[in-house]
């Protein structure tokens, strides 16, 4: 049975090491990082998990635009982070982020959305899972930078709407994740 799952929390809250412990036992798992490395201790828990189930994994690191190009034969998806590929597409779309306009704010919402939709759906035709991590926005202080601002905008809202299509959501805080949904 196909399963999307979003987990949010603040930074360093134990996300990425919930997801990872999550599929440990899975193979074939597609680990799409948003960013250029994986931390140590992330490796750490996929090659402990890979020996210990005799199973492998296929990371893919620096994934800046169209993650679902990266989907094969997977039926499992860990992808990370939804905040730093928002800010990518925000990058991608905007020279100036603190001139950016409303119009330009909706395009980039969607476009994030429409590239999340686009995995969920690849993931249900293999009646497969994946887990969408994000940076929860809601408990952070209103940012006095206007790019830092609409970041946080742009980001919250996306994260509604990826929460509300999901099938479960998840809250991590220091370590304990609560399912939410």
């Amino acid at each position: 049975m196909s399963k999307n799952i979003l987990i949010t929390g603040g930074a360093a809250s134990g996300k990425t090491r919930w997801a990872v412990t999550y599929f440990s036992a899975c193979d074939y798992v597609l680990y799409l990082r948003t960013g250029e490395a994986v931390d140590a201790d992330t490796m750490h828990r996929i090659e402990y998990g890979n020996n210990q189930h005799g199973v492998e994994w296929d990371i893919v690191t620096g994934v800046k635009t169209a993650p679902a190009e990266y989907f094969t034969d997977h039926k499992f998806v860990i992808f990370d982070s939804l905040g730093a590929y928002t800010s990518n597409i925000i990058k991608e779309l905007c020279d100036d982020p603190d001139n950016m306009s409303e119009e330009t704010r909706k395009e980039i919402e969607k476009r994030v959305i429409s590239d999340v939709t686009e995995m969920l759906d690849r993931i249900k035709e293999k009646d497969g899972s994946m887990i969408i991590i994000t940076l929860e926005t809601g408990f952070s202080v209103i940012p006095e930078n206007r790019s830092q601002a609409i970041f946080r905008e742009i980001l919250g809202n996306v994260n509604q709407r990826i929460a509300n299509i999901s099938d479960e959501v998840y809250f991590s805080a220091s370590g304990i994740q609560f399912k939410i949904k």
